[in-house]
């Protein structure tokens, strides 16, 4: 059969998994579509590689290959194209002109004075007072490059628990991954840039606490950009930083309802579909000054959550704190017997019975504790099914399905037996009745935590359970974690103490409290934060270094002219 050129250029587009549904294995147009249209670098190889496709599409222009969009766009969205529908609607909902989406026309976006220009963006008190100077994408495209450069790293020094050491080389796995902890003092923007090349695609986890342009941020920050500006500040670092993120990485930004809405506008364009959740942080209590505003006292934080690609992004199940479960109201009282003999009694008996404490007939026989629920009979298989139907027909009787990679199912009258046991988690170090985290964290205190550390911040500061959280929530142990918007330390202590590679970044000096002083304390065993809840006993290392900007004297002298 002779393949035509809508099988080639299908088969073509089949290669990328990006394009194809995973249930029908058909290729999703529109996906196309968005990724011609933001000039994607995979599609537009792929598209190359084909002679017949790269004529069609391209025009050759003194040697170089102009990629024809619209004639492409065109061709994807005709009807004789995937023509796999009796309706001449695409199978997506949205608004729509002349047969396109808006999201596809690109004529219908988030836009703002300097979108199209890079920041340098300083933030220290020096710079709060200059004029900060937008590269024009365009016509600073030289300026731009030597900017973002990758740029000399010096004053190099390893600090451990027996002091600082002379740095000659970086520890390394047998893939060549730098496997040193480190410290980079400068600008944010150009320490990213010049991380590309030892770290682009190897993060797992990226947190970042950023400037929320309000104008009182107790941090050092110049944390009074206009909007704009902060628009384009915050662009310009996230393009790069999802460079250096995993394909089953994932980044966190915390931030409050000002520029909230905005800032995900901008993540859903930078991540495509990959958002993963806007979590409430209760930061505060409804006191003090806050009170008498006249309306509801804001008390939240955001947390916004999207992985780099989804289908790859592994969640590690987190537990919180919460009360007795009181449908648990029955007990066993020969457990140990054979499950066909246990008797059952009503957990106000047992607790007298035993005279014990609700607490501790908890700690002492969670296996005993149960509750009896009615199972989903839709929800298993046949086997399942079968056995509660001859356990309903047999009420006094209890009877059991064993299982290889479940836990095994325990029946009597037709509903299941559910154990207290399995309720039971280890959160800090204590065993407590738990369930699953929600999108409302609203049981970290806030309060009580400006000496964390040993360093000191009155405002500003995030705990170290948040941080650990997080973490947990989203590597394992020897992930690399990176923290951009370092402050005081607290996302690399946090990463420190439980195992995690990472890479903090920092401009401001913080004297007594700077975050090189905090993890010199973590090393030497601060007991502080989450230290007791991980056993932290002290130390590790970290190499610290600092940002050594192209012709940066004359730079700076360039742009403090008059």
């Amino acid at each position: 059969m002779v393949q035509t050129f809508n099988d080639n250029i299908s088969d073509l587009l089949k290669k990328d998994v990006r394009f194809v549904d995973k249930e029908t294995g058909e290729l999703l147009r529109n996906e196309i579509i968005n990724k011609a249209f933001g000039i994607d670098k995979e599609l537009i190889e792929s598209l190359l590689s084909d002679n017949e496709v790269k004529e069609k599409f391209f025009t050759e222009i003194k040697g170089h290959w102009i990629f024809e969009i619209n004639k492409f766009v065109d061709y994807i969205q005709d009807k004789n194209f995937l023509s796999d529908s009796y309706t001449k609607f695409k199978n997506k909902i949205g608004l729509n002109i002349d047969g396109k989406f808006l999201n596809e026309r690109k004529e219908v976006a988030l836009v703002w004075p300097f979108k199209d220009c890079v920041l340098e963006g300083g933030m220290t008190k020096e710079d709060e007072k200059r004029n900060e100077i937008f590269f024009n994408e365009v016509l600073a495209q030289d300026e731009i490059d030597r900017l973002l450069d990758p740029k000399v790293l010096n004053n190099f020094k390893r600090v451990t628990a027996k002091g600082e050491e002379k740095v000659t080389d970086f520890k390394r796995d047998s893939d060549g991954t730098i496997r040193e902890n480190l410290i980079i003092k400068g600008n944010n923007l150009l320490a990213l840039h010049s991380l590309k090349k030892e770290f682009q695609g190897k993060v797992k986890l990226i947190y970042i606490d950023p400037p929320y342009n309000t104008g009182n941020d107790s941090f050092g920050y110049n944390d009074n950009f206009n909007h704009s500006t902060w628009l384009t500040f915050m662009k310009n670092r996230l393009e790069v930083a999802k460079n250096l993120l995993a394909e089953n990485g994932a980044i966190c930004i915390q931030i409050d309802d000002k520029e909230l809405a905005y800032i995900k506008i901008i993540l859903d364009e930078l991540f495509e579909g990959n958002f993963v959740s806007l979590i409430t942080i209760k930061r505060s209590g409804a006191t003090g000054h806050k009170s008498i505003n006249p309306s509801p006292i804001v008390v939240s934080d955001y947390l916004l959550v999207y992985a780099k690609n989804k289908t790859f992004w592994e969640y590690s199940t987190q537990y919180v704190k919460r009360t007795y479960d009181k449908a648990y109201s029955q007990f066993i009282t020969n457990f140990e017997d054979n499950y066909q003999k246990w008797e059952f009694i009503t957990l106000k008996k047992a607790i007298e019975m035993y005279n014990l404490t609700l607490e501790k007939i908890i700690e002492k026989y969670p296996e005993r504790i149960i509750r009896f629920a009615l199972p989903n009979f839709e929800g298993v298989g046949k086997d399942t099914q079968n056995l509660i139907t001859k356990s309903k027909k047999d009420p006094e009787n209890v009877y059991m399905q064993k299982r290889d990679n479940n836990p095994d199912i325990y029946l009597k009258n037709g509903n299941r037996i559910l154990f207290y046991k399995d309720k039971l988690r280890d959160i800090d170090g204590e065993i407590v009745t738990a369930e699953p985290l929600t999108n409302i964290w609203d049981d970290i205190g806030f309060q009580g935590i400006a000496t964390e550390g040993r360093v000191e911040l009155k405002k500003g500061k995030k705990p170290e359970k948040l941080l650990k959280r997080i973490i947990q929530m989203a590597t394992k142990e020897g992930d690399i974690v990176l923290d951009f918007f370092m402050g005081t330390g607290t996302t690399c202590a946090v990463a420190h103490k439980t195992g995690r590679q990472y890479i903090g970044i920092e401009q401001l000096d913080y004297n007594e409290n700077d975050s090189v002083v905090r993890l010199k304390n973590v090393i030497n065993g601060d007991t502080t934060g989450i230290s007791k809840s991980v056993n932290w006993e002290g130390g590790g290392e970290f190499i610290y270094c600092e940002l050594l900007k192209y012709n940066e004297e004359g730079i700076d002298k360039i742009q403090s002219a008059k």
